[in-house]
């Protein structure tokens, strides 16, 4: 399976314009299976969303991935921060394949040092989705910090291929975020898909860090810092699977 990881930098509170730049990124890298884009990838990092994220659950820049979805033969995946039909507001990740089936996820962790908590309901479980055989969990950004709530499974519905992580995880941490990447692929044994932005909004800087992780915990490929860029790799299921089967360490865990 082929995945493209798309570091952008986004521009703030204007998602027909990120709907333009994700267009052209997309178009430039064609056949993967999978784009992924990053957290809030049509408006920024918004922790006050009033105004700023997007209205109802078919928002626009959901239906623009329905139509890249389409257009590509490809998932396309990302957050978007949107304000649902309850009055919630929801950084939620959407996950979208071509026969036009959404599965999305709410972020578990808002980032309380940022305030996200203030404004945004979270989600309360996990989500894995199945795409052309590959099975990927869905994380944002503060949900890497906690490993007990993203731990894999041997076998059975709690068992993924590849964990996505969509961020908007700034430069004075980034060191932080490169290590837990790491982290989370040598201890679930899986592949970790890393996808930061650069360039600012108005609280924080980026310089990217978007990764391509495999389950020995090696960088295989990374996006320059402080470039809009995209990587595109291979997801090797057979290789994954003959890891497992040699150094069976799910099967031992707590």
């Amino acid at each position: 399976m082929k995945v493209t990881l798309l570091q952008q930098d986004i521009v703030w509170a204007d998602p027909m314009e990120n709907q333009h730049l994700s267009e052209q990124q997309i178009c430039a890298a064609p056949q993967s299976d999978l784009y992924v884009l990053p957290e809030m990838w049509s408006t920024g990092f918004a922790t006050e969303p009033a105004g700023i994220a997007e209205e109802g659950e078919e928002c626009r820049s959901l239906l623009w991935m329905k139509r890249m979805a389409t257009q590509m033969d490809a998932a396309i995946a990302g957050s978007i921060a949107i304000h649902a039909e309850d009055g919630s507001y929801r950084n939620r990740f959407y996950f979208v394949t071509p026969d036009g089936k959404v599965e999305y996820y709410d972020k578990a962790h808002p980032f309380t040092y940022g305030g996200e908590h203030l404004r945004y309901t979270p989600g309360n479980k996990k989500v894995i989705v199945n795409w052309r055989g590959a099975r990927f969990l869905l994380q944002i950004c503060y949900d890497l910090r906690f490993p007990c709530f993203s731990r894999n499974s041997a076998e059975g519905e709690e068992a993924y291929d590849a964990i996505i992580y969509v961020a908007s995880w700034p430069t004075p941490r980034i060191e932080a975020w490169r290590t837990l990447l790491k982290a989370r692929a040598i201890e679930n044994q899986c592949y970790v898909l890393g996808v930061d932005r650069v360039g600012t909004d108005p609280a924080c800087v980026y310089c990217g860090g978007t990764e391509f992780v495999d389950p020995y915990g090696r960088v295989v490929e990374a996006c320059p810092d402080n470039e809009v860029s995209t990587l595109t790799q291979d997801i090797d299921l057979d290789a994954l699977n003959a890891f497992r089967k040699k150094f069976p360490v799910l099967q031992d865990a707590d």
